[in-house]
């Protein structure tokens, strides 16, 4: 056994690693275009009305939702990444030219805080203005607001 290797962990090596990489790549290829299914509900009843939304990549995807007899359709803009990492340290310093002490650490953000707008006009002009949240592993929330000002909540899931 190599020096460098720890001896319970499995690390695989020629073919097999060859294999993994390509099981991989193919996994993200084929998640390349998602659809998802929205649910709304107004915050003055219980009606429910829908939409979808297909992924167009680069963190976009085109977004149509049908409320009564008007359909909003328009895209969605990414406008956080879904995996970033923030920083947070601290430090302290005592004098001149004496000690500093001082950390940080990294944050991985990667739990899904994604956060997309969409912007969505009816064919009578009117329009619907949509923040999502959540968007990995499938899933979301999110809530819009029409032109009159009411705010519908939202479910996001991606259609089987």
């Amino acid at each position: 056994m190599a020096t460098n290797e720890h001896p319970r962990r499995w690390q695989p090596k020629g073919p097999d690693r060859i294999g993994a990489a390509v099981l991989a790549v193919a996994a993200t290829l084929g998640g390349c275009a998602t659809d998802y299914e929205l649910t709304l509900m107004p915050r003055d009843s219980g009606k429910l009305d829908y939409g979808t939304a297909h992924d167009l990549g680069n963190g976009q995807a085109s977004v149509s939702i049908a409320i009564g007899d008007k359909t909003y359709s328009g895209t969605w803009v990414a406008v956080v990444p879904e995996y970033s990492v923030d920083y947070a340290g601290a430090g302290y310093a005592r004098g001149w030219w004496s000690d500093f002490y001082g950390g940080g650490v990294a944050v991985d953000r990667s739990y899904g805080d994604a956060v997309a707008k969409a912007l969505l006009q009816a064919p009578d002009g009117t329009g619907m203005r949509c923040d999502f949240f959540g968007l990995t592993g499938g899933q979301g929330t999110g809530k819009c607001a029409d032109d009159k000002g009411l705010v519908y909540d939202v479910q996001i899931r991606t259609r089987n």
